[in-house]
């Protein structure tokens, strides 16, 4: 079950970087739950999917350092490369820990990071 878990978010991550939000959403529960530490929270795929049409309108790019899963949780950590509101590069760290039930992505912790140079 943890590799079958794994396997899911590296789906739904390839999904956001080719710019295909619906192909991330396809991997998710209507009830999604994303929620950031320290800031907001999403809930249910249409407040995802509103969300992510300005956030990720350039796609991120992920570079997941760690994968790690157990039970139905998957914790991912690595860097995040977007573009910022003002065009500029961000690099993020990042950990992310979802939580999967009947196979799809139901609720994320999302703990973000800004590195600076």
């Amino acid at each position: 079950m943890s590799e079958l878990n794994k396997n899911v978010l590296r789906q739904a991550n390839a999904a956001v970087t080719r710019g295909d939000n619906e192909g991330f959403l396809a991997h998710c529960t209507d009830d999604l739950v994303w929620s950031t530490v320290g800031g907001e929270t999403l809930r249910g795929k249409e407040a995802v999917r509103a969300w992510m049409a300005d956030g990720y309108a350039q796609p991120p790019t992920f570079t997941v350092r760690e994968l790690v899963a157990e039970g139905d949780l998957v914790v991912a950590i690595g860097d995040i490369a977007s573009t910022g509101d003002d065009g500029q590069p961000v690099q993020n760290a990042y950990c992310d820990v979802w939580r999967l039930r009947d196979g799809k992505l139901a609720e994320l912790r999302a703990f973000v990071i800004p590195v600076h140079d």
